[in-house]
């Protein structure tokens, strides 16, 4: 397979291109907005796709995160890249989801729900990253937000806690429990 490789000319014309596309969108022009919605949608729809439970609820969290993106473009300070700050939006904006999802819903204790053991077998080599995909999707939602800010994103617990407002035990915890429940379905793909 031959590697798509960008020079140092090509990665400032897209800056460059970026910057324009941002200016233009800070000043109201519509045709910028869908340029930049059509530069960044499919990466943070993969994000968001990894956050939320199904479908409809990633396009929910794409949706609102490109309105909070539009109304925030002119706080941007260019300092670090233009993607990164982004991508930073779209997490923020699934973490909100997340939080307004254990407030409208009563919350049980997950220990009285699953008694999950460890599975030796690993069973990740066999499976494509679409399937992958849908078993983080079918974490319950603290398991799977937690799951994606370390395991994906590269968080510490500490970090998670307070982006989640929850202890860095419970960080933990739901990391370890996440990774259980994932062995327990990947044991079940047999």
């Amino acid at each position: 397979m031959a590697e798509f490789v960008l020079n140092n000319e090509q990665i400032a014309q897209r800056v460059n291109e970026t910057e324009e596309v941002v200016k233009l969108c800070i000043a109201g022009n519509r045709t910028a907005q869908k340029q930049l919605y059509d530069m960044f949608s499919g990466k943070m729809f993969a994000i968001c796709l990894r956050y939320a439970s199904n479908r409809a609820g990633a396009e929910d969290i794409l949706q609102e995160g490109f309105i909070k993106l539009f109304n925030n473009l002119d706080k941007f300070k260019n300092i670090g890249s233009f993607e990164g700050w982004v991508k930073r939006i779209f997490i923020n904006t699934a973490i909100e989801q997340y939080r307004k999802a254990i407030q409208s819903e009563r919350y049980i204790e997950i220990d009285q729900v699953y008694n999950i053991q460890n599975q030796e077998e690993d069973a990740n080599s066999r499976l494509a990253r679409h399937d992958l995909l849908k078993l983080v999707q079918q974490l319950p939602d603290g398991y799977r937000t937690v799951f994606n800010l370390y395991a994906i994103e590269g968080y510490g617990h500490k970090e998670i806690a307070q982006m989640l407002e929850i202890s860095i035990g419970t960080s933990k915890s739901q990391l370890s429990r996440a990774r259980l429940f994932l062995q327990k379905m990947l044991s079940e793909l047999k």
